[in-house]
């Protein structure tokens, strides 16, 4: 089975923080930080968690900020 990565996005117009919780439902959600809101900052998160074939999945609160975030994820 692969491993998954769970992460959750508080995207505003500038900045998105990032939480991450590896494995199951049991996993310990931890702040991973915050980066600004560029096309260029996202590809290089989803590449440092993708690592050795993880499965991602995001989360986020829908909004007028997240419609390109939606589209490049």
């Amino acid at each position: 089975m692969q491993d998954s990565t769970f992460i959750g996005l508080d995207v505003h117009k500038a900045t998105i923080s990032i939480a991450v919780a590896q494995g199951e439902r049991r996993g310990e959600v931890r702040h991973w930080g915050k980066v600004p809101h560029r096309a260029d900052h996202i590809r290089k998160l989803v590449e440092k968690l993708a690592v050795d074939g993880r499965r991602l999945h995001f989360c986020y609160e829908a909004g007028p900020c997240g419609y390109g975030l939606y589209r490049q994820l």
